[in-house]
């Protein structure tokens, strides 16, 4: 009965996909190795709508990945600003600079050396490798899984490693195995489109009549996830030290987030302060001089990482006389725009009070 539940799963999902799949983007049915690994790369943990600029952007500045391989990484981690999760950056840049300088440019054409590289994991290999080589490796994302849990009233956990093991045997299972692209694709595209994690389109839907979650009304408590621990919270109080338009600025270099993106002059606490003590507190310790005041105190910024939930403000202070602060540099406006921060950072830019953009 579970075959034959499969086999019509299969059936009826590459009907929808030939006769209704009208999603469109740009590395669908693309055979290149590198632009089907960038793509895979950007759109890990990051919406299409958000990864879509950023890919066609790479693209269009490192066509080939010997392009990426020999730019600057200050280039590569400016155009990346925004999208996060930087290690991810950190990787491509690695990954690219080995298939180059030690494969002779060649990427990698097997699941097991595509799964070697650096920022690499099962599904991006499984997907690098179906999509480039139609090889049958199932890709089970988040989308895919979704879709597995509804149909067969699968009451298993996505989120822990026993489940994400049995939902790739069980897509394996499920993999049209003379056309895998495809297949991937079009169960990727059902999950994005139809079998969505709020409001589901199940009455237009043609997996409904053999859907268990849709018969048993499943649908939203499925799939099942694992219950996370509480996020750390971390505050971060940075003072934009200004000299004759000129800001200190230092980049991160300790392995902590935002690792190689750009900074002003961090004070962080363990729990929320008063900035205006601090204010007064940081002007004390850099012995600003006198005529140097604080300018502005910003509104409370906030960003939600995955392990942790950053908070904080920022506080302008504008010198009378240039100082030295160690492991700061001081950069002209024109040159901030070149470097890369982190998001938080980006937000406080893009408010005209903050003089930055």
């Amino acid at each position: 009965m579970e075959r034959a539940k499969e086999r019509q799963f299969g059936k009826l999902l590459m009907q929808w996909d030939k006769e209704k799949n009208r999603r469109s983007m740009p590395w669908k049915g693309e055979k290149d190795p590198y632009k089907i690994w960038l793509s895979e790369i950007i759109l890990q943990q990051t919406r299409v709508e958000q990864g879509l600029d950023y890919y066609n952007r790479f693209v269009q500045q490192y066509p080939t990945i010997r392009h990426l391989a020999s730019a600057d990484d200050a280039a590569v981690f400016k155009l990346w600003e925004g999208l996060g999760y930087y290690s991810r950056c950190r990787n491509l840049i690695a990954t690219a600079r080995h298939v180059v300088n030690d494969l002779n440019g060649i990427f990698p054409a097997s699941y097991e050396s595509i799964l070697t590289l650096k920022g690499i994991g099962p599904y991006t290999a499984a997907a690098i490798t179906s999509f480039a080589y139609n090889l049958p490796y199932a890709a089970a994302a988040g989308n895919v899984m979704r879709v597995l849990t509804r149909y067969f009233g699968i009451r298993q956990s996505i989120s822990s490693s026993a489940g994400k093991n049995f939902f790739t045997t069980l897509a394996n299972r499920l993999l049209a195995a003379n056309d895998p692209a495809t297949f991937n694709q079009a169960i990727m595209d059902f999950g994005a489109t139809v079998c969505k994690p709020q409001l589901p389109l199940c009455s237009g839907c043609n997996l409904q009549k053999h859907c268990t979650a849709f018969k048993e009304k499943l649908t939203d408590s499925l799939p099942v996830k694992e219950i996370k621990p509480a996020k750390k919270q971390r505050w971060f109080y940075y003072a934009v030290i200004e000299y004759k338009g000129a800001a200190y600025i230092h980049k991160r270099a300790q392995k902590d987030i935002w690792q190689n993106l750009h900074e002003f002059y961090l004070e962080e606490r363990s729990s929320q302060t008063d900035p205006n003590e601090l204010a007064a507190g940081i002007m004390q310790q850099l012995n600003a001089g006198k005529g140097s005041m604080v300018t502005t105190i910003s509104k409370m910024y906030r960003q939600q990482l995955t392990h942790q939930a950053i908070h904080g403000c920022f506080i302008h202070i504008r010198l009378k006389k240039k100082i030295k602060i160690p492991g700061y540099e001081l950069y002209e406006k024109s040159a901030i725009r070149k470097l890369a921060f982190p998001r938080f950072i980006t937000g406080y830019f893009e408010d005209a009070a903050s003089g930055f953009r």
